[in-house]
């Protein structure tokens, strides 16, 4: 991966953690995740204007905006869900590290994709050191009770999350050869914000909504701002690396997942989590160095 690429994707990480932060501490998971798209809606308006003005988007262009928005809605509102059920350093790495588990498949079978046998290795031990953070003391739960896992709200909605991170890794990889990557963030945002509208407010109503726009005004354009950062570094990292190696890089988030979850939120840390995050790290290096 050149070092443009890898620069922004570290960036987008540590931003993408930030917003996932902000979205922990809000009392309404969903209202939060619907006003930060709102906010991200209007705030970078006059830019995807002026984008817009400069490149229009062709028809192919408009059938990408539509298909993240799809998928960026089910994702947003899974992850939401899964926030409500779990805790951070939890739902945010079996989030995380489902969707660079299943990128690089992807990337080689639809995209026609080849990763070379070092960043192989880095890419396995990324993935490895998602899962240590979260296995960590639940092996033998896991080994007397496979299901119980599955019983977790907060662990079912963070593999769904995963799964939407996937789909639209792919999809968004091909959709940044039609669209500006920013106009593109900025097209998704609005398309979430459309789609969500009739379930947030037939599910919490407008005064519900209301209170969640003043309780937490400042978290809500903070988040937008992170959110409209992280994903656009991305997008632009795209037309420069394989998505192979885009999303397995950017999960540098997750150490900072497990130490914002650990000494802010006071979750539990040990041994396991420590190794894991240490993997993940050795893994972007390896990717970073043997592209």
């Amino acid at each position: 991966m050149s070092t443009p690429a890898l620069i922004m994707v570290l960036l987008s990480g540590v931003a993408h953690v930030g917003w996932n932060y902000l979205m922990t501490r809000a009392g309404n998971h969903e209202a939060f995740v619907w006003w930060m798209q709102v906010a991200m809606a209007v705030l970078f308006a006059p830019l995807a204007l002026l984008l817009f003005l400069t490149d229009p988007i062709s028809p192919q262009g408009w059938l990408f905006v539509f298909g993240t928005s799809l998928i960026h809605t089910f994702y947003f509102l899974f992850l939401a869900r899964g926030y409500a059920g779990g805790e951070l350093s939890q739902v945010y790495p079996i989030a995380r590290g489902t969707g660079p588990a299943l990128v690089p498949i992807l990337g080689v079978l639809l995209l026609g994709e080849s990763v070379s046998p070092p960043a192989v290795a880095g890419i396995v031990a990324i993935v490895a050191g998602v899962f240590f953070v979260y296995w960590t003391g639940r092996m033998a739960k896991l080994l007397t009770e496979p299901l119980r896992f599955l019983q977790e709200p907060g662990a079912r909605y963070a593999i769904a999350t995963g799964i939407c991170i996937a789909a639209y890794s792919i999809w968004d990889k091909v959709g940044v050869g039609f669209v500006a990557p920013f106009l593109y963030m900025h097209l998704m945002s609005l398309g979430v914000a459309v789609m969500l509208s009739p379930y947030i407010v037939r599910r919490h109503g407008i005064p519900a909504l209301r209170a969640a726009a003043r309780t937490g005004a400042r978290a809500i354009l903070t988040a937008a701002a992170l959110t409209f950062l992280a994903y656009g570094l991305v997008l632009s990292a795209l037309q420069l690396a394989q998505v192979s190696y885009v999303w397995p890089a950017r999960e540098i988030g997750i150490v900072l997942a497990v130490l914002l979850g650990s000494l802010v939120l006071r979750e539990p840390f040990g041994r396991g989590r420590l190794l894991g995050s240490c993997l993940i790290v050795l893994g972007i290096g390896v990717i970073a160095l043997f592209p």
